[in-house]
């Protein structure tokens, strides 16, 4: 490893780097040897969504130059798989270097003779995939690092449908992106006339088709003056959340000013993620102040929503991800029923982490619903799949993102936000909140409580640690958890399920992804999953019971959730 290390920096020291990269370096050897090896340890990987890391100087970092080699890469497979003109949309996030790291990307892509779309500013995530999909690209780029902390930055590839890549295609890139040994292989400039700078005329399209998505316009319009806070985080949704709502026709909105501005220190916040209800506090304390209707929050990069609401109780509480996702799912179910615009061929996809309530809803209304892999490029993948013959309506996860109609294929919050809170008006047209719908759900169809852990393991030796917890769990799965026995274990790394306690075995059908399931005979869930972008192993939880009515449901809630407590003690997580 030391050798690694030594290979690496000398590269560094002696290659066409800049002084001020050098003279970083140096600063490292001389003050802080761990950072340094840190650093350069390893390449940091471009995975089959891209790269994410902390940003820095050194091999394993995000920086200018990684951007560039990782660019370059990319290039030279696009070039392999279109011939012809070749376009990409590029856009970027708040974050600290984002717009430097973007124009690097446009720059790099550019010298390579493909011609730029690039976002004239920060703008939302899912607009890339929108910008991507009208424009006729054939790939794009997005820098952020979404929720992560303010020291991190990255870079999100996409291919030509809007979404990020799928076999083959992300394993070839990854081949293409290893095969740039150095900075000298970069083209860095001498394409600057194939940029275009592309911004309002987009977020009108985009914007247009958000508003397309509205099943009940005349229900904003009956509840226009719906409270609504908003908070964008410090982030991109600032850009565009505001006018999708005022285009649904909201006119009560009240923005967090404390948090409006776009910057990637972050400075009001810890973590910059609307799953946290720190991050959430100051939107939480304005909501309670103006007695409002609903509080929503988006991330950095405006891909994920938060909501919170009033409980029965009349308290303010913040919804976890699966209960926003069932609430929208079921929302898209019933209203386009109740209008009459429902299909035969309607369909829903979530993903295996994400509650199978809403598989029980979609059953109940005759919806096909189909679980795919964890991340939206699953989804999108099956989208395309089922095009022409399934009428694709909205899919989710657990992790707060929802993709609401087939014009982008990327988890977007700035349509989520609106259709939550054309929900919201929904119900109060009807004297009722949110919360009570939620309810409501239960009683009809049972109650499915979830919960997540995420345990960080960093550095070297952080990897290693959770392959050894996965192996664990694969190798000698527990018979029994809080008593109940484990029935069925479903490895789908090895695309094989089992019945323990029956003996058999039987294939399945999605495509590898390291993530182990328990369910045990109760019906309770719990999934194992090492994060793709992030050193973290992430631990669900699902446990369910009936509700007999909505007085019972603070009763209920306890038994459910002293349950989940004790699963993971038992588990010693």
């Amino acid at each position: 490893m030391e050798k690694i290390i030594a290979a690496n920096v000398n590269k560094w020291l002696e290659g066409n780097y800049d002084a001020e990269t050098k003279e970083g370096i140096k600063k490292l050897q001389e003050n802080d040897a761990d950072e340094l090896a840190d650093a350069f340890y390893k390449n940091l990987e471009f995975g089959t969504g891209g790269l994410r890391g902390l940003m820095g100087i050194g091999t394993n970092r995000i920086n200018k130059y990684t951007i560039g080699m990782a660019t370059q890469g990319y290039a030279n497979y696009l070039k392999k798989c279109f011939s012809g003109a070749i376009s990409v949309a590029v856009a970027h996030d708040s974050r600290n270097n984002s717009r430097t790291f973007a124009e690097i990307t446009a720059n790099v892509f550019a010298a390579n003779g493909i011609k730029v779309f690039l976002f004239e500013s920060l703008r939302p995530t899912p607009e890339l995939s929108f910008a991507i999909r009208h424009y006729g690209c054939k790939g794009g780029v997005v820098c952020t690092a979404s929720h992560n902390p303010k020291e991190y930055n990255g870079y999100k590839a996409y291919w030509d449908d809007g979404a990020q890549m799928v076999a083959p295609h992300d394993k070839n890139v990854i081949i293409e992106v290893e095969k740039i040994a150095s900075v000298d292989d970069v083209q860095w400039s001498g394409g600057e006339a194939n940029i275009e700078i592309i911004g309002k005329e987009t977020d009108a399209l985009y914007l247009d088709m958000v508003k397309g998505l509205s099943v009940y316009p005349e229900v904003c319009t009956a509840q226009h003056d719906l409270k609504i806070v908003y908070t964008p985080i410090h982030g991109t949704g600032i850009m565009l959340v505001p006018d999708v709502l005022k285009k649904y026709g909201f006119t009560n909105v009240h923005v967090v000013e404390a948090q409006r501005t776009p910057d990637g220190n972050f400075p009001t916040v810890n973590y910059p993620n609307p799953e946290e209800k720190e991050t959430m506090s100051i939107g939480l304390e304005q909501a309670k102040k103006l007695d409002a209707d609903i509080l929503l929050g988006t991330d950095p990069d405006a891909d994920r929503v938060g909501i919170g609401v009033k409980n029965d109780k009349g308290e303010w509480i913040l919804m976890n991800g699966n209960q926003t996702a069932l609430l929208a799912f079921n929302y898209m179910i019933e209203a386009r029923k109740a209008k009459g615009i429902a299909a035969p061929n309607d369909m829903v996809i979530k993903t295996i982490v994400t509650t199978d309530l809403i598989d029980r809803i979609a059953e109940q209304n005759n919806v096909a619903c189909y679980n795919v892999l964890t991340g939206f490029k699953w989804i999108s993948s099956l989208i395309a799949e089922k095009e022409g013959t399934e009428n694709y309506i909205i899919g989710g996860e657990e992790s707060f993102g929802l993709m609401i109609g087939d014009k982008i294929r990327d988890k977007d919050a700035v349509s989520a936000v609106a259709i939550i809170c054309e929900m919201a008006a929904y119900e109060k047209n009807k004297g009722r909140s949110l919360f009570d719908k939620l309810v409501d759900l239960y009683v009809q169809y049972g109650f499915y409580k979830e919960s997540l852990i995420s345990i960080t393991k960093k550095g070297m030796n952080g990897a290693a640690e959770i392959a050894a917890m996965m192996e664990g769990y694969r190798k000698n799965p527990p018979a029994t958890i809080n008593g109940i026995a484990v029935k069925y274990l479903l490895d789908y790394e090895l695309q094989v399920g089992k019945d323990l306690v029956e003996n058999k075995e039987w294939k399945i059908t999605l495509p590898k992804s390291n993530v182990l399931q328990f369910e045990l005979a109760d019906g309770t869930k719990i999934s194992a999953r090492p994060s793709g972008t992030e050193p973290k192993i992430k631990f669900y939880f699902s446990v369910n019971t009936t509700l007999a009515s909505a007085a019972d449901f603070h009763a209920t809630e306890k038994v459910l959730d002293d349950k989940i407590e004790v699963i993971i003690k038992e588990m010693n997580l």
